[in-house]
């Protein structure tokens, strides 16, 4: 039986397919048009699953959408009436499109799929779809389940169980108060993109120090100790504005909010630091809520909050919960695939198998590229390039190269699903370079300094430069954890002397590129099972040098998605500093390139407005 699930129109749309409940396809549908975070109608993504798959749209037996748009226009048009007059050019603002498209979208589908399916359409609701996407993938019979984000329909956040094949939601909390719309309105207020990134907020906090944390909490959030909340609307405009925040909030905090491009200054990084502090005891009182009302020992979290990594690990370390999983699609994108598997196990009630595995995959679920596909393209572009046969002499000269200080771009297997690159896609670099991770940031990236890179790290020796439990199983690049402390380094100025970006400039570790300025270390675990490639790479990096880890960040410049097929990693391989590209067994050196025309880097760079 093949089911579609479909997420679109509000952030990130995703189409993802199930066959008799194995996940056989998965993509977002920015990495096809080039358009980050697109919530178009994902027709791209779409047509990728059907032909993962080997189906037409005439062989689907349900397509199923992620959440009831009836019931969010409920809540939008409740809310219009809640504040008007005050909002009604948001509400002229947001009525075409639902008028034109969201209210209709059974003609949505039927457009995409070209006519061809002719099932009836389920409509789940959103944290059900979080829900769905956070248990049934997990490795667990049985778990908590706590699902927190900006809004759905009316639900900002929920918890519940599941077992074997049901997922059960007991209690929820509801718009306007939200633990998530409170971490996008600080997003905002220090100038950052909201919906896009609060990953930089999360960054910028340990550069910073919490000295609004009392203040959010008394002036702003009321914290009860189960972890639900309610905000003081007073200090917030997205009720009836086209902003997060309002003049009010503006004079809690001294001035307004920070234009982007302007300097970060260290009112920013304070107010960082202090919104982290909130937003993590906030997850760290519903964690334990959950645990006293199920008694479980596993927890399964989704929806966009759970994508903040510095949190999952205190939950994992700090509460009575044995173990954790996240769906690594956790925003909206992976409530396609949730909503997919809630039809297959919760509504046609099949059972579910659970040997200890996740059913992920890796998380690799979307296109792959041949060799000879990506040869054919080399030879069009006119690119010089190197062709291997011989696999260990790759993985070996690929690692000389990473030990010789070279920026490796990489483009191997499928392509992720969710807003990580976990190996497939990424750029690679030496993590005990103090250099890389401003050479990284500003040459090929081109975004701020201060952002952290992530070590990506042999499974079997996580445990001797992390502090984490032996092996622990972190293959999703989700949690954070403190360098050990004998792989840390006694700094030769006083750290504590240090302000703001300065702190940029002490080399903390063994493997400084991958040591955030708190000493703490966004994990990514390796093993031979999910990653068979890149496991070699970096067990050859290790024989070489001695040390198992290295840099693994996104294969994207700012502002971009993350590349999908070789014509998009060679334009951007191109239009960097990126040393050394690597398509499946192809190598290609810049040096040896063809020299790129700056019409063509201008161009590109233009695209994701960049200077």
């Amino acid at each position: 039986m093949n089911i579609l699930g479909i997420s679109a129109f509000y952030h990130d749309s995703a189409a993802a397919l199930v066959r008799d409940g194995e996940i056989v396809a998965a993509a977002q549908e920015e990495r096809f048009t080039r358009v980050k975070h697109d919530s178009r109608f994902p027709s791209h993504a779409v047509e990728y699953c059907l032909e993962a798959a080997g189906l037409t749209a005439a062989n689907l037996d349900y397509v199923v959408f992620y959440e009831k748009p009836l019931l969010k226009f409920e809540r939008l048009l409740e809310t219009y009436l809640a504040y008007a007059p005050r909002g009604f050019r948001q509400f002229l603002a947001g009525m075409p499109i639902w008028l034109r498209q969201k209210l209709h979208l059974p003609r949505e589908m039927d457009k995409a799929l070209q006519g061809a399916y002719k099932g009836r359409y389920i409509f789940t609701e959103h944290h059900e779809s979080h829900a769905a996407s956070a248990f049934f993938p997990s490795p667990f019979e049985e778990a908590a389940i706590l699902t927190m984000d900006g809004v759905g329909e009316w639900a900002t956040a929920s918890l519940g169980i599941g077992r074997g094949n049901k997922v059960q939601l007991s209690c929820e909390l509801q718009f306007p108060h939200s633990l998530g719309l409170l971490y996008s309105a600080f997003t905002y207020f220090t100038g950052f993109k909201v919906n896009s990134g609060e990953y930089k907020l999360m960054g910028l906090a340990p550069y910073g120090e919490p000295k609004y944390y009392d203040l959010i909490l008394e002036k702003l959030i009321d914290l009860k100790p189960d972890g639900s909340l309610r905000l003081n609307m007073a200090y917030f405009g997205y009720c009836h504005t086209m902003v997060m925040t309002n003049r009010k909030f503006e004079q809690l905090f001294g001035g307004p909010p920070r234009r982007p491009e302007v300097p970060v200054t260290q009112r920013e990084m304070d107010i960082a630091a202090s919104i982290q502090a909130v937003t993590e005891e906030a997850m760290l009182r519903a964690a334990r809520h959950v645990h006293r009302q199920t008694g479980m020992k596993n927890l399964a979290l989704a929806g966009g909050v759970a994508l903040n990594c510095v949190a999952n690990g205190r939950i994992l370390r700090e509460t009575p919960f044995e173990n954790i999983w996240i769906q690594p699609a956790a925003g909206d994108a992976g409530g396609a695939l949730g909503a997919a598997l809630f039809v297959w196990y919760q509504l046609l009630g099949n059972e579910r198998h659970v040997d200890g595995q996740d059913k992920q995959q890796g998380s690799l679920l979307g296109p792959a590229f041949s060799d000879e596909q990506i040869r054919r393209f080399l030879d069009s572009a006119g690119a010089k390039y190197h062709a291997y046969n011989d696999e260990p002499a790759l993985i070996a000269r690929i690692a000389e190269l990473i030990d010789e200080g070279k920026v490796i771009g990489w483009l191997q297997g499928r392509m992720e699903f969710g807003p990580r690159a976990l190996g497939s896609r990424s750029i690679l670099g030496d993590a005990r370079s103090q250099e890389m991770q401003s050479t990284m940031n500003l040459k090929i990236k081109f975004r701020e300094s201060f952002r952290p890179f992530a070590p990506c790290v042999l499974r079997e020796d996580v445990a001797e430069y992390f502090e984490t439990r032996p092996q622990e199983d972190s293959p999703y690049m989700l949690l954070v954890a403190a360098v050990r402390e004998q792989k840390r380094l006694r700094p030769q100025a006083n750290p504590e002397s240090l302000q703001g970006l300065d702190k940029l400039k002490v080399k903390r570790s063994v493997i400084p590129a991958v040591t955030h300025v708190d000493y703490s270390a966004r994990i990514q675990t390796v093993d031979a099972e999910r990653h068979p490639r890149l496991h070699k790479l970096i067990t050859a990096f290790k024989q070489r040098t001695g040390c198992p880890v290295i840099i693994n960040t996104s294969f994207n410049i700012r502002g971009e998605p993350i590349v999908c097929s070789p014509q998009d990693a060679y334009r951007c391989f191109m239009a960097t500093n990126m040393d050394v590209l690597v398509l499946e067994n192809q190598i290609l050196y810049k040096q040896e390139q063809p020299q790129a025309k700056q019409h063509e880097i201008d161009e590109y760079k233009a695209r994701f407005e960049l200077d």
